[in-house]
């Protein structure tokens, strides 16, 4: 089954809101109690009766009056911290290590180690026909001073200007700076001061990175104006590495979806259907030939889902690879920034830049991504997910009575039927592409030993997101803010946020627990291989994320005039909705902190097959 980040928030917020959230509701029970006068609502008998039916919980009335003086106390606890008014910089006083009981991780750093561009003589006469170039081919054209940073800066600036109106990719263009940059990365070169292969080259930052003297927006309506007096980490990281941003690039709202205050970010491959999210404008710039590369951030499939729909490479690092000081807070123990770019070793390059710890954002580790883009990559052990490639299981039908339904209550029936229909039939028409993804590492000499995903209810896990996103937002949701989104329904953050403060203490860490399982189990497969192969859109997206696992995404393929045809509303539940002519995906892991390694196998496919050199009409 086709998995995706909203339909995983929609579904873990109804399970939650099921399992069922005793101090949680207790609180929100004896908000709504408020009368508007100062004095404190106390929790009383009847609230703790209606919070334990919630929570399927009985509670005799002897122990109903035992517990209230502890939970008012409680009460005016929730307040207190309030008070603080905790702005989404300030993390929680714990870590979170992906690393299993054992693990030892390099931090042995070594020169890298990059492919040698082919030397091209001659420019072309039209600057643009280097939009689509790499980051490897852009940089060595720059060293060699037969483009110029300003070149690059104004073309790319000119294309957004042109292709934004339809695609709706970019928040703010950052012109002034970007031109400014663009002539000292000139100067630079021009003195002999090389800083490496992202000298001069224009990027776009996905909008929840702090810029100083731009705003930081979040995609989110009533942040239209938000700002911040220090540049992200990564945005330091990038111009020392003498990079120019370009562009703030737009992200679904507060990091869901491709929706943001100014509309909806398009595909370029097919500009009728979203770009999917939440790095939207990151995935659908660069593939749209309008940046360099990009800088995106994902926590359950934001880097993923885009550079599928979009057909651009990506890399979700290890988590504590790469500090997320001066980006949104979403989920602390989830959030991870990566690049998204148009081959892997662009990808690798970027990651060179910007990992490792600042000193702020503490769950970063100290560990080496040596890239060798020479390693020898036939010595990788490499393992497939044999479940994910397998044809998909005929569900049976279920009869029903119809004879009591009105007529428009057998419409949507008809409806639904026909729609998950429709839905199996494109996933059981993009399987021959993850097929063939088999098929052509095979005949590359690969031997693949199939393994199976650990048998763990992975979507049970993802409330802690939810619970972790409402705490980031929680003066959004308690001051009424939320209506200020321009999202409103079941699916989206306002309801999710409202909610998740029915999730419950214990059970969070609960979940906490039995991710601690996941992390042993799914790490015990890297035991015996260097490298998975997987299906992108599957449960291991889930369990990766909880896991810390870093992902290379790739394209893999275009699909044919004969592929289904998509639906004709794109609700964003689906990032396999394609159509003939739009591009599909698949994703490798690595253990952690073998981020390295496993571009070098990624860039080895993607060598063999090509398919990041196809790029939308636009």
């Amino acid at each position: 089954m086709a998995l995706d980040r909203r339909a995983f928030l929609s579904t873990c917020s109804r399970f939650g809101l099921a399992s069922t959230l005793f101090p949680g509701a207790l609180y929100t029970l004896a908000a709504q109690e408020k009368t508007g006068s100062d004095e404190k609502t106390k929790i009383t008998p009847e609230m703790i009766h209606a919070a334990a039916a919630l929570a399927g919980v009985t509670i005799t009335a002897e122990q109903k009056q035992m517990m209230l003086d502890g939970l008012n106390q409680q009460h005016e606890a929730y307040d207190a911290i309030r008070k603080l008014h905790l702005p989404n910089s300030v993390p929680p006083a714990y870590i979170f290590d992906p690393l299993p009981p054992g693990a030892k991780v390099n931090a042995e750093r070594h020169e890298p180690r990059y492919s040698t561009a082919p030397a091209m003589g001659t420019l072309p006469a039209n600057l643009e026909e280097l939009a689509f170039a790499s980051v490897v081919d852009l940089g060595d054209l720059v060293r060699r001073k037969k483009v110029s940073s300003t070149n690059l800066t104004e073309m790319y600036i000119a294309r957004i200007k042109r292709y934004d109106p339809t695609l709706h990719f970019v928040v703010t263009i950052t012109e002034e700076r970007a031109l400014a940059k663009a002539k000292e990365a000139d100067a630079e070169i021009a003195a002999g001061k090389y800083r490496g292969p992202l000298h001069g080259l224009p990027w776009g930052a996905k909008d929840l990175l702090a810029v100083k003297g731009y705003p930081t927006t979040w995609g989110a309506g009533g942040f239209e104006k938000q700002s911040f007096d220090e540049d992200a980490t990564v945005v330091k990281r990038l111009d020392a590495a003498g990079a120019v941003l370009i562009a703030k690039t737009t992200l679904g709202a507060l990091a869901l979806g491709d929706k943001w205050f100014g509309g909806r970010t398009r595909n370029p491959w097919n500009p009728k259907q979203g770009s999917s999210g939440s790095s939207a404008g990151s995935a659908s710039a660069t593939a749209a030939g309008c940046v360099a590369f990009a800088i995106g951030s994902e926590t359950l499939g934001s880097i993923s889902s885009p550079s599928t729909r979009c057909g651009t490479t990506g890399l979700r690092p290890t988590f504590g690879f790469v500090p997320r000081t001066g980006a949104m807070a979403l989920s602390w123990t989830m959030d991870k920034l990566g690049p998204i770019c148009r081959a892997v070793e662009d990808c690798a390059i970027v990651m060179q830049a910007i990992y490792g710890p600042d000193g702020e954002d503490l769950s970063t580790r100290d560990a080496a991504f040596n890239w060798n883009a020479e390693l020898h990559w036939k010595s990788l052990r490499v393992g497939y997910l044999h479940k994910e490639f397998a044809p998909e299981k005929e569900q049976p039908h279920e009869e029903k009575q119809t004879a009591s339904l009105t007529e428009q209550e057998k419409k949507k029936a008809e409806h639904r039927r026909q729609a998950a229909a429709a839905a199996r039939a494109r996933r059981d028409y993009d399987r021959k592409y993850d097929l063939a993804a088999l098929d052509k590492l095979r005949s590359m000499g690969v031997n693949l030993v199939p393994l199976e995903l650990p048998d763990l209810p992975y979507g049970a896990m993802t409330p802690l997101l939810e619970a972790e996103a409402a705490a980031a937002f929680d003066n959004l949701t308690m001051t009424g803010r939320d209506k200020l989104l321009t999202e409103q329904s079941e699916d989206d953050w306002p309801n999710i946020f409202r909610t998740a403060r029915f999730y419950p203490a214990v059970e969070y860490v609960q979940a906490n627990r039995a991710r601690s399982l996941a992390i042993r189990e799914v790490s015990r497969l890297f035991e015996n291989v260097d490298v998975i192969v997987t299906s992108t859109n599957s449960e291991q997206l889930v369990a990766t994320n909880l896991t810390g696992h870093p992902a290379v995404i790739l394209p893999n393929g275009i699909r044919g005039d004969d592929a289904p045809v998509p639906p004709k509303v794109d609700t964003g539940e689906d990032d396999s909705i394609g159509g003939p002519g739009t591009p599909v995906s698949i994703t490798f892991l690595s253990g952690h902190y073998d981020d390295a390694k496993l571009c070098s196998f990624a860039k080895a496919y993607q060598d063999a097959t090509g398919f990041e050199k196809e790029h939308p009409k636009l």
